[in-house]
């Protein structure tokens, strides 16, 4: 029996590689689906609007206009079309064409696989040396032909979650993020955003301004970006899956706004004109826990002085389970609730003292 979080409350499961996109077609063809709703993941939104456009389903982009957004390499082009603020970038399929990047790009510079998230076969260099041995890790764990090599921006990481209806931004949701020790993978994010106005209507405009170049169908179309401290906001990756990490019921609890229901409204083709740009009320903390070394899980531990801020959680850990990689590992996911943007800012800094894995050591 398999223990994932969805599988006690749907009507049925079928196990299979989400990634393989005949398999999902085959697997929706015999189960006559009228419509498909993509995971968390960008394989499976890449899945999903191959299976709707074969079957001619309502609700999501084509295949090309969806690589076209989570193909990094591809956005990055698009980006330099439009006139939207993004790092410079080169396409890489080979040492040579690396040699001939290094050239052209100022260091530091980010290398990294073209089709993975969650800061996979990522990584920061400034050497040429650094950059050919992050070559061969990205080569290592990307499926395709190529990686991509950016300089990198200076500022501080947010998110935006933008709702399009007719390729126009109806509503809108940002936040700070936060890292732990995978800097390349968001484990928080808090709310309301820190970002200045400015920056907001520039994404909203850039939002708008891809839209209508790919024209896009109605839903998400989330956001990850830098806030340069002069020239604004340099948007670093974008999707239009829903993203990770329960961030939809964050957007839910911050806002009120039933995010998800709009979501499956719009993928599935449904009337999503009614929603409405809502502000953030209060002031909220998404929070994974994370360990900080490899070991046995003894337990986790919540501190006295953040009991009263946790507004919901969802735990998924089992005592004694092996940690394997401090970097990736989860344990859950707590939403947490502050009186002031104050309270907010300090103990979120402090978070990862007040919950923390316990862990021993393997015997």
């Amino acid at each position: 029996a398999r223990d994932g979080l969805g599988h006690p409350v749907a009507d049925k499961n079928i196990f299979a590689d989400f990634s393989d996109k005949e398999q999902m077609l085959s697997i929706a063809r015999a189960e006559g689906v009228s419509a498909v709703c993509s995971g968390c993941n960008d394989f499976a939104l890449l899945s999903t609007v191959f299976v709707t456009e074969k079957l001619g389903l309502k609700g999501h982009d084509s295949l090309k206009i969806s690589e076209t957004i989570h193909h990094k390499d591809r956005f990055r082009a698009l980006a330099e079309k439009l006139e939207i603020a993004s790092p410079k970038a080169v396409q890489v399929k080979s040492i040579e064409d690396l040699e001939k990047a290094l050239l052209t790009l100022k260091f530091p510079l980010i290398i990294k696989p073209i089709d993975l998230t969650g800061g996979k076969g990522v990584r920061c260099v400034e050497t040429a040396e650094e950059a050919m041995d992050a070559y061969h890790h990205a080569f290592e764990r990307t499926r395709e032909s190529h990686i991509i090599v950016e300089e990198f921006i200076e500022g501080k990481n947010h998110g935006l979650s933008a709702f399009l209806v007719d390729q126009k931004v109806a509503f809108y949701f940002s936040d700070n993020e936060q890292y732990y020790l995978n800097k390349y993978m968001v484990s928080g994010a808090n709310s309301p955003t820190i970002v200045s106005e400015s920056s907001l209507k520039q994404l909203c405009a850039y939002s708008e301004k891809i839209a209508k170049d790919l024209q896009l169908v109605d839903g998400n179309l989330h956001i990850q970006f830098i806030e340069h401290p002069t020239l604004g906001p340099y948007i670093i990756e974008i999707c239009r899956r829903p993203p990770g990490d329960l961030y939809i019921q964050f957007v839910e609890y911050a806002t009120g706004v039933p995010y998800s229901e709009y979501l499956i409204l719009a993928e599935t083709g449904g009337d999503v004109r009614n929603i409405k740009q809502e502000p953030t009320k209060g002031f909220w903390l998404r929070h994974c826990i994370m360990a900080k070394e490899e070991g046995i899980l003894e337990d986790v531990y919540f501190a006295p002085e953040i009991k009263s801020n946790v507004f919901d959680k969802l735990l998924w850990y089992k005592k004694g389970e092996k940690v394997q990689d401090k970097l990736y590992y989860k344990a859950g996911i707590v939403f947490l609730k502050f009186d002031s943007l104050k309270e907010m800012q300090e103990k979120t800094t402090l978070m990862n003292e007040y919950i923390q894995c316990k862990i021993n050591p393997i015997k």
